[in-house]
C-alpha cells in the first residue's frame, strides 16, 4: 500500500508534527472520501473498535476552554470534570469557540498542534490500547498514534472523567 500524499493532513497539523519533531507522522494520516465526523464513523472507516478512537473534545470550564482527549466508545462526565478542575462550570463549548481556540472544526480537532494553550485533560482508558487513532485536522483524516506518546505530546493530564454506566 502507498502511502497517502502529505496533503492528506490538515496543512496547520502537518506543520505542528514537524514542529513537534513528528514528521513521520504525516505519512501516516489516512484521508477518507466521506466525512467521518463521530467516532463511530471513524472506527468504521478505519476498520478498528469505537474504543480506539481519541476524541479531542473542547469544554467551557468556567469559561476557559479545556481539551478533553476520551476514547470513543465513552462520553464525558461533565461532573467529573468540573470536581477534576475544581471548576463551578463545565459545559460543551459552542463551535466557534472551538475553532478560535484549536484552529480546527469539530469533527476534525486533532490532540494537539492548536492554535492555543489549553488545559488538557486525557481519561485513562485511552491506554488500554497499543495504538489509537486521532483526528488530523480534518473529518476526512485520522492518524494512528501509541497512546502514552499522544497523551504526552498533548501535555494531558491523565484523569477518569468518563461517565460510568450502572
Amino acid at each position: 500500500m502507498t502511502p497517502p500524499p502529505e496533503s492528506a493532513a490538515h496543512p496547520r497539523f502537518a506543520e505542528a508534527l514537524r514542529e513537534l519533531g513528528l514528521g513521520e507522522l504525516i505519512a501516516e494520516v489516512r484521508r477518507f472520501p466521506e466525512a467521518t465526523r463521530t467516532a463511530a464513523e471513524a472506527a468504521a472507516a478505519i476498520g478498528c473498535e469505537l474504543s480506539q478512537i481519541c476524541k479531542s473534545l473542547i469544554f467551557a470550564v468556567d469559561e476557559e476552554p479545556v481539551l478533553v482527549l476520551m476514547d470513543g466508545a465513552s462520553r464525558v462526565d461533565l461532573e467529573r470534570v468540573r470536581e477534576e478542575l475544581g471548576a463551578q462550570k463545565v459545559t460543551r463549548a459552542k463551535a466557534d469557540v472551538v475553532r478560535e481556540t484549536t484552529g480546527y472544526a469539530i469533527g476534525g480537532v486533532p490532540p494537539f498542534g492548536h492554535r492555543t494553550r489549553t488545559r488538557v485533560l486525557a481519561d485513562r482508558s485511552l491506554l488500554e490500547h497499543d495504538v489509537v487513532w486521532a483526528a488530523a485536522g480534518t473529518p476526512y483524516t485520522v492518524f494512528p498514534m501509541e497512546p502514552k506518546a499522544l497523551v504526552a505530546q498533548a501535555g494531558a493530564t491523565l484523569v477518569d472523567v468518563r461517565e460510568h454506566t450502572s
